[in-house]
């Protein structure tokens, strides 16, 4: 046999009583990917962080190219010829997207910039990737900032490249894309793992190993396992899809009418929406990501204010009312991005789980009443199946999935009205969504009226009752999920017209 690109043996990681990685084996051949799949808070980027040179285990060893390899930082892996494509993004918004590049991939004092983007742009044209190399960060889309992120490790050329989450932020084709490169690279004979939570992904690569609750509970070989049984491998547990069950839908809760959001002069971010949701519904609304999802949730949240048009609650307009009154008035908002608009990093869960909610858990003298708060807290914590060492563990210390929980807590208890969730299972594990989308139905069943954009397309036609496409700011159409097809979607999605889609 050859030897192994990386080997991992026996790779234990704790934060204090938290167990992240126990007692971690596998190993990944040059030309091979190897998917690490498992829940969120399985221990996947813990993982992704020890054979990178981020976090140093705390008991086991990496063999890398046959040697034990031992690194105090990322630089050292570097240097060793390992890459790593971070799920959240790493870059410095005011730097060019060649100067992030070359931030510790250089290994002279002096960088000459002429040969580095010559460089840059030849990997660029080998891979068929479109960026600007002299772009400022802050000026990229989501998505081309993932493409810099891929950049910065195909810079040095690294022999084994670690992608966390990669297609995350990014839309199908370039999605595909992306699994293009991935095969390119392991004809050239680089090893590569992803970790990813989509299972079409999960099933083209080569072997996956399955973490659960920080340890391996199998490692398969793709093309000898199913999408099930890794599954059942992930949660310990055959998973019960939710799907749309029809139901009477009650009169019209959240009404928009002919709403505009833009700053004038400038091409509207959404331009003249209509739309209805009634009382115990579950509206979706997809589309490419920047296709106007944000500013539509925001309006009607309060955090923008339309520039033109009408938006009602119950029949009360709500137009230009700030987020605090409106929020107030039975709106909960699931923001898209959970840890910069749906949490406070650096605060307790305890505390965060209060938020938009404080004034109900204020004591005499107008002090937070902090045994309420806790009770609280440990309460929800229960209940949404929140994994964290206590309330008073910060918001920043949570995986995603379980960072989500404490948001669709909140909001689920403030939503007596309307309920927004902006891409509420953007980048969470199938166990996560599958309990995402009961919560979801246990709010449509209340008689709320939810609101959903989602670029999950199956998401969307098995949880909405009707779905409404937006491309470039425009409603292109509005259809029933059980009446349409994904083409059809596409299509609209695609800016064509209903009539032209029929």
């Amino acid at each position: 046999m050859p030897i192994p690109t990386i080997e991992a043996r026996g790779l234990c990681k704790s934060f204090g009583p938290v167990r992240a990685n126990h007692d971690i084996s596998f190993s990944v051949q040059a030309g091979e990917l190897l998917c690490l799949f498992g829940e969120n808070g399985a221990g996947k980027s813990t993982l992704s962080a020890c054979l990178t040179g981020l976090f140093p285990p705390d008991k086991g060893d990496i063999i890398y190219k046959g040697a034990p390899l031992k690194m105090s930082s990322a630089a050292d892996a570097i240097r060793a010829g390992i890459g790593l494509v971070h799920q959240h993004f790493v870059l410095v918004p005011d730097f060019t997207v060649l100067e992030n590049i070359v931030i510790g991939s250089e290994k002279r004092l002096v960088v000459n910039y002429g040969e580095a983007e010559a460089k840059l742009r030849q990997i660029c044209e080998t891979y068929g990737i479109d960026i600007d190399p002299n772009a400022l960060v802050r000026d990229l889309s989501v998505g081309e900032q993932q493409w810099a992120e891929l950049l910065k490790a195909l810079y040095f050329d690294a022999d084994l490249l670690i992608l966390d989450e990669p297609t995350a932020t990014l839309d199908i084709e370039n999605s595909k894309k992306l699994f293009r490169i991935i095969e390119k690279l392991k004809a050239d004979g680089a090893a590569l793992i992803l970790i990813s939570h989509f299972l079409d992904e999960v099933m083209q690569s080569d072997r996956v190993a399955v973490l659960r609750q920080g340890e391996v509970a199998g490692i398969r070989s793709t093309s000898e396992t199913s999408p099930e049984e890794l599954t059942r491998m992930m949660v310990g547990r055959d998973l019960e899809p939710k799907v749309r069950q029809a139901s009477p839908v009650g009169p019209a809760r959240l009404m928009l009418e002919n709403v505009t959001v833009g700053q004038k002069g400038q091409k509207p971010e959404l331009s003249n929406i209509s739309l209805t949701i009634h009382q115990g519904e579950i509206f979706g609304i997809a589309g490419v990501a920047g296709n106007g999802q944000n500013p539509l949730m925001e309006v009607i949240a309060g955090v923008r204010v339309p520039a033109s048009g009408r938006i009602t609650l119950d029949g009360a307009e709500i137009s230009g009312l700030n987020a605090r009154v409106i929020k107030d008035m039975g709106l909960g908002h699931i923001p898209d991005d959970r840890f910069v608009e749906g949490l406070v990093p650096e605060l307790s869960i305890e505390e965060n789980l209060i938020l938009g909610d404080h004034r109900g858990f204020y004591a005499r003298g107008g002090l937070l009443d902090f045994p309420k708060m806790r009770m609280s807290a440990e309460r929800m914590i229960r209940e949404y199946q929140i994994s964290a060492p206590s309330a008073e563990t910060p918001a920043g210390n949570l995986s995603g999935g379980n960072a989500q929980r404490v948001i669709l807590a909140r909001e689920k208890r403030l939503a007596t009205r309307v309920l927004l969730a902006n891409q509420p299972t953007r980048g969470l594990d199938v166990g996560v969504i599958e309990y995402i989308h009961t919560k979801l139905l246990e709010k449509r069943a209340e008689g709320v009226a939810v609101l959903i954009a989602s670029s999950e397309l199956e998401d969307l036609m098995n949880l909405c009752d009707r779905i409404g496409v937006l491309f470039q700011g425009r409603l292109m159409g509005i259809v029933e999920a059980g009446k349409t097809n994904l083409e059809e979607i596409g299509l609209l999605m695609a800016g064509q017209a209903m009539e032209e889609a029929a």
